[in-house]
């Protein structure tokens, strides 16, 4: 098969000067098979989206049906679409009743600012708190809420009144006030590293919010649909937001997010002014067709509730002097080395052996694994016995 590579370069915008350049033929199950044949392991999902492995065959059947019916017919919010309506009404059956009136949109960035915006409408209020190190997306008002300043400041300026504390330090919830529209957190911080919130931490957040009035939005953007071991990682830790965004794992591989609140809340954004925000491609019919199928593979196949079990054996197998630490919850975990430069060598010796494995935005002495929740142990077994090869190697 011809390459594309030249053409790939010069007419696809680039978004690192080494971009990895797999020329990807097909996708099955947690495998990926480039132009030649090669079979690579994908240890990562398409960083947490092929939650339910690639191509599945009923989020396949799906996406086929429904474009056998029709694609785009009108901008979001104007037209009754079936595929819309069934998947909404799933998602609520599966979350919290508060939870219950879903805005579709067509990625995690776009969720973000539509929960920014709904958290500054409906409380009349501009202040917004969000976190060291988070990451919530790339464009302005996501951005605008990443804790990292490397990533913000050739863009500046971006939205005033954003505040930052420091996860997991309930010493710093004072700066939730009674000024704050919302406060925006990762349940689990990603790019951070896989940071999970200690003891009680998220309910100290949630009780500040509640004393302030003030929103609570929680991004599972990277953790939702069984990426941690639950539906959604909010259920651990025993609270409520008052909005939740979602994308990545939600389409099953196809684009699609979400911020869901309660319809009190989303209802602000019906008047003063009427289309308050508004999409043209959000909620795509074949993509909320794909999300359907994909969150029925997860009730009725019951994988998540494997996938705690999943993470003990990853981390019984990686046993390393070189490996420092492996953290996490579920199947998103983070393998420290001591260097950022070991790290690098690590992804590219495993790239070169078959195994997909990458690095966080925010944590360089670490690298992520999350692959399909679908892997099976001896499929574990593998991958792992790959990655101590590459340690020995490194």
């Amino acid at each position: 098969m011809h390459s594309e590579d030249s053409i790939f370069k010069r007419n696809i915008a680039q978004t690192s000067e080494f971009p990895l350049s797999l020329e990807i033929d097909r996708a099955e199950g947690i495998y990926l098979y480039d132009i030649t044949g090669r079979e690579y392991i994908d240890l990562i999902s398409g960083i947490s989206v092929s939650n339910i492995g690639h191509r599945h065959p009923r989020v396949v059947k799906a996406v086929r049906d429904q474009a056998d019916k029709y694609l785009h017919v009108m901008v979001y919010g104007e037209y009754i679409q079936s595929p819309q309506v069934r998947y909404a009404k799933l998602l609520a059956e599966n979350l919290p009743l508060e939870l219950n009136c879903t805005y579709f949109v067509n990625s995690g960035s776009e969720a973000v600012e539509g929960a920014l915006k709904l958290a500054r409408r409906y409380t009349g209020r501009q202040g917004i708190v969000s976190c060291i190190n988070a990451y919530h997306g790339s464009t302005h008002g996501a951005l605008s809420v990443a804790g990292n300043e490397n990533i913000k400041s050739p863009f500046m300026p971006l939205l005033p009144g954003v505040d930052f504390i420091r996860y997991n330090e309930p010493g710093d919830l004072g700066m939730i006030r009674d000024t704050s529209a919302c406060v925006i957190i990762e349940t689990v911080q990603g790019e951070a590293g896989v940071i999970a919130p200690s003891d009680d931490y998220l309910q100290k957040v949630r009780a500040r919010c509640n004393e302030t009035g003030a929103l609570l939005i929680l991004d599972e953007i990277q953790t939702g649909f069984g990426r941690t071991g639950t539906l959604f990682a909010f259920e651990q830790y025993g609270v409520i937001p008052d909005i939740v965004t979602f994308a990545k794992g939600m389409g099953g591989g196809m684009p699609l997010g979400a911020f869901v609140s309660s319809k009190k809340i989303m209802d602000s954004l019906k008047s003063k002014p009427a289309l308050g925000h508004i999409t043209t491609f959000g909620g795509h019919p074949v993509s909320c067709a794909a999300a359907k199928a994909t969150l029925e593979v997860l009730l009725d196949e019951k994988i998540i509730v494997d996938v705690k079990r999943k993470s003990d054996l990853i981390r019984t197998l990686l046993k390393h002097k070189k490996i420092l630490t492996v953290r996490g919850t579920g199947l998103l975990l983070a393998v420290q080395l001591e260097n950022s430069n070991m790290v690098n060598k690590t992804i590219d010796l495993a790239l070169s052996k078959g195994l997909i494995i990458d690095p966080f935005l925010f944590c360089d002495d670490s690298f992520r694994i999350a692959p399909p929740l679908i892997i099976t142990d001896e499929e574990i077994s593998k991958a792992c016995r790959i990655l101590l090869e590459v340690m020995e190697e490194v």
